[in-house]
């Protein structure tokens, strides 16, 4: 069985086959999907596709995209909806300096203030994290108590192992497959696999041999697969391992 631990499914670029998407994952092993926020709209509809099924959690947060909205009001809005029982996560929250929409200092106070909600609620997190490795560790410095996994990682081996170290995990995309992902596959081979999850991110982020499409939660034994390879064992295992990731992580029994 394969859990994608980050999956938007609930985007409205799924909704002329949202279901039958849902109904096929069991035909290709997938068993548990982590259906993300990335602002308030987004949250709440995560949290209503994981109580219309047992299998589907949610995790609710703003994406640095979404960052010059985060405020006490918005703040006491995911709070309440972190009281669902299927709300496992608060994410996607993070920095992302590639575009700089939203200034790096918003995006740094909002950062702090859903790891001090996760910590309040002791839930984990999920980050986003582009192109600003150097702030987001001073932050993890800072926030010592919180815990989760740095999604779609695109940092240096030596980045995840001092994550690693502090009791994080690595989410890897399908990104891992692509011919040029050379840090994603040395992260890989540098990492203990008890610290490694697979998703999707989708609708981004297709593998091979479908990059360029739109990207599903079907496609996430494609990631294991290449984790299988890096590591040496087969994707069965790989699947089995990070699903048990997954679920430690987010306290799914």
């Amino acid at each position: 069985m394969f859990f994608d631990s980050h999956a938007h499914l609930d985007d409205r670029r799924f909704d002329p086959d949202r279901a039958e998407i849902i109904d096929d994952l069991k035909h290709h092993g997938v068993g548990r999907i982590m259906n993300v926020g990335c602002d308030l709209p987004s949250s709440e509809r995560s949290v209503a596709l994981a109580n219309e099924y047992d299998f589907i959690y949610a995790a609710v947060g703003s994406h640095p995209d979404d960052a010059d909205h985060v405020d006490g009001k918005l703040l006491d809005r995911y709070r309440a909806l972190a009281g669902d029982p299927k709300v496992r996560a608060i994410g996607e929250i993070g920095l992302d300096y590639h575009y700089e929409d939203v200034p790096r200092v918003r995006q740094i106070i909002a950062f702090e203030q859903q790891l001090e909600l996760a910590e309040a609620l002791r839930l984990p997190v999920i980050v986003h994290e582009r192109e600003a490795h150097g702030d987001a560790m001073d932050i993890i410095t800072r926030h010592p108590d919180a815990r989760g996994v740095f999604h779609c990682f695109s940092g240096s081996k030596e980045m995840a192992l001092w994550l690693v170290e502090r009791g994080w995990y690595i989410g890897f995309t399908g990104v891992v497959t692509f011919k040029n992902a050379r840090r994603a596959v040395e992260a890989v081979e540098a990492l203990p696999l008890d610290r490694i999850l697979i998703e999707t991110d989708c609708p981004y982020m297709a593998p091979e041999p479908h990059r360029g499409r739109r990207c599903d939660s079907r496609l996430v034994p494609l990631v294991a697969a290449k984790i299988a390879q890096i590591k040496g064992i087969s994707a069965e295992e790989a699947g089995k391992i990070t699903t048990a990731n997954a679920c430690r992580l987010f306290g799914i029994a």
